[in-house]
């Protein structure tokens, strides 16, 4: 566990989406406000819009990889993609449900069919994996940081 990933649990309990609190986390070290951070992150929530895709724990955290890793060489490519996909296996490993994908992780055989976000109640909390998802996908990115060091900023 790590200090990012009680920030993201917090976040998530504040009531921000998935991505959003992962982001969020990592805001000072992408050198945004929250503001902008949580505009950036916001459509990822739900799985991207809450079509229940890719899971937006996971999106905030290849959101961040690529803020503070990613190159804007196009040649560069290959390099972010093959640690998003080595992060994906960590993080399928991980989540306990073998996936990156939203409904799966949710037990979901198909999207809910609307847009309109569920009430954040005691009973929300209880019954989805999100708030943990927020706290995992955090904690994955930290220790990737961690054995990664970021140049100094000068």
């Amino acid at each position: 566990m790590s200090v990012y990933g009680d920030k993201a649990f917090e976040a998530f309990h504040k009531g921000y989406n998935c991505s959003q609190s992962v982001a969020l986390a990592f805001a000072p070290e992408m050198g945004l406000s929250k503001e902008q951070t949580l505009k950036m992150a916001a459509g990822f929530g739900g799985g991207f819009g809450r079509m229940r895709e890719v899971c937006g724990a996971f999106s905030g955290l290849t959101l961040v990889l690529g803020a503070l890793y990613g190159s804007d060489d196009p040649a560069q490519k290959t390099q972010i993609y093959t640690e998003v996909q080595a992060l994906a296996e960590e993080y399928k490993q991980r989540s306990g449900g073998g996936s990156i994908i939203c409904r799966e992780l949710l037990g979901l055989s198909k999207p809910e069919g609307t847009p309109v976000a569920s009430p954040r109640t005691a009973e929300y909390y209880q019954k989805r994996p999100c708030a943990e998802l927020v706290r995992m996908a955090a904690d994955l990115l930290a220790e990737y940081i961690k054995q990664h060091p970021l140049p100094d900023a000068h």
